[in-house]
């Protein structure tokens, strides 16, 4: 499996130094371990505030700024096999609410970024957990799991 990765850093925070392979290593896991086994196309945006907050409220009704974004591609399944790679879609990242969750969780901010990414990648491959408790448990232990082969500690429990 190949991963294509658009990267669009338009934040950057001394902080939070993001490199480009780091990246596609922590959404190839994560890919790997749900066994997609194709190559994929995946977009990522870091953004700021303003424009997680403006993207929250047009596509969630939500008027705040959020964590992690997930636009999944809808290509039609006729279009989709005369493509390379599988086009998952779009995370929308914002650094610095990623920032302060991290301080408020007690997590360095590379730990809780790569939660967000994973959590995000799962999202854009279906899952949710906001449809049911089972869903919810389904998504967090798979996080758990990925980020622990990323050698990760469980996101989940008190720090």
């Amino acid at each position: 499996m190949k991963l294509n990765l658009s990267l669009q850093q338009d934040f950057q925070s001394p902080e939070l130094v993001l490199k480009r392979a780091y990246i596609k290593k922590v959404i190839e896991t994560a890919l790997r371990f749900i066994d997609v086994d194709q190559d994929c196309e995946i977009g990522i945006a870091c953004v700021d505030n303003d424009e997680s907050h403006k993207l929250n409220l047009e596509y969630r009704q939500k008027d705040k700024p959020t964590n992690v974004l997930s636009f999944p591609s809808d290509i039609p399944e006729e279009v989709l096999s005369m493509l390379d790679a599988l086009p998952i879609g779009d995370l929308v990242i914002c650094i610095p609410v990623v920032l302060q969750e991290a301080i408020e969780q007690n997590k360095t901010p590379i730990e809780h970024f790569t939660h967000m990414l994973v959590h995000g990648t799962l999202h854009l491959m279906g899952y949710d957990h906001e449809t049911s408790d089972e869903d919810a448990e389904e998504m967090e232990a798979l996080e758990i799991e990925i980020l622990a082969k990323l050698g990760f500690a469980n996101p989940y429990t008190e720090q």
